[in-house]
């Protein structure tokens, strides 16, 4: 079953980091990576802009609205997210425990299937 492992942080914590501890950053999610791609659990990942860098979408009153900048304010925000095909939850939830070690929250999400919906579908 695919998993989405979204990773949230501290966008000023980035932010004010120096070039050796963004590196270390770097080399810690590519590790994380390499064991993803070791359990054939790897199905994709990208690191996100800033969120200062979004634009939010939203219908009021029937006309589409749209703003720059995040949906919400909060103290951490949404900065990547890795694609796993775990077995189970609980393997879904070990590729985090690893993910959380860096420093971050990390909010495990099943992906969902659909393809059982498609025309000659197998749902697994």
């Amino acid at each position: 079953m695919k998993y989405a492992l979204l990773i949230y942080q501290n966008e000023k914590d980035w932010a004010e980091a120096d070039s050796e501890q963004r590196a270390r950053a770097y080399e810690a999610h590519g590790r994380f990576s390499d064991l993803l791609r070791e359990r054939g659990a790897d199905r994709g990942g990208e690191e996100l802009a800033l969120s200062e860098m979004s634009t939010t979408v939203r219908i009021e009153h029937g006309t589409a609205v749209v703003t720059d900048g995040p949906y919400a304010e909060t103290a951490e925000q949404l900065g990547g997210f890795y694609l796993v095909d775990g077995r189970d939850l609980d393997e879904a939830l070990e590729f985090a425990r690893e993910l959380a070690a860096m420093g971050d929250v990390i909010e495990v999400r099943p992906v969902v299937d659909h393809s059982a919906d498609e025309p000659g579908g197998d749902a697994h």
